[in-house]
């Protein structure tokens, strides 16, 4: 094979394309797989121009669940709601309850916040979303663990 033959011909008129849907989309990368062919635009963005993410999950057709025992008519109640103001995850990620590592956790159970305060981050796609507090009061309830996945509108904390 001849050096002009084992070198990829880029098709520019794709590599505009997919800049065009990076930028549209607000991505910060795309990778498209044709054969042996592979090609993947991708654009620095600094942590200040880093647009906060809003990935929505998809929904997913669910497994038809197993038929019921014979005699089991009465359906599991669902766990109640509890009292105070539900916070919820507004992406898919990973929830972290400190800035860093060995860090205090931005809340615990008991305290009082403010409205604004942050209460935990939730990484998506590498970026780190503070979510915030809808309003002041107190903590009655972390509902999830340090880097525990989470995903759309999953309770995280409860203020009353």
């Amino acid at each position: 094979m001849s050096d002009e033959q084992k070198q990829m011909r880029i098709d520019a008129g794709l590599v505009r394309e997919l800049a065009e849907l990076l930028s549209a989309n607000e991505l910060s990368e795309i990778e498209v797989e044709d054969g042996d062919r592979k090609i993947r635009v991708r654009r620095e963005m600094t942590v200040a121009a880093a647009p906060v993410q809003h990935v929505v999950a998809a929904p997913q057709a669910m497994a038809a669940a197993p038929a019921a025992a014979a005699g089991a008519d009465a359906a599991p109640s669902a766990a109640p709601e509890p009292a105070g103001d539900i916070v919820r995850s507004p992406m898919v990620g990973t929830c972290y309850l400190a800035a860093e590592p060995g860090a205090a956790n931005f809340v615990s159970v008991g305290d009082t916040v403010k409205q604004g305060d942050t209460l935990l981050i939730v990484e998506a796609m590498k970026v780190m979303n503070p979510i915030q507090a809808p309003r002041g009061g107190k903590i009655t309830q972390l509902m999830v663990a340090n880097a525990q996945p989470v995903e759309f509108d999953q309770p995280l904390v409860v203020i009353e």
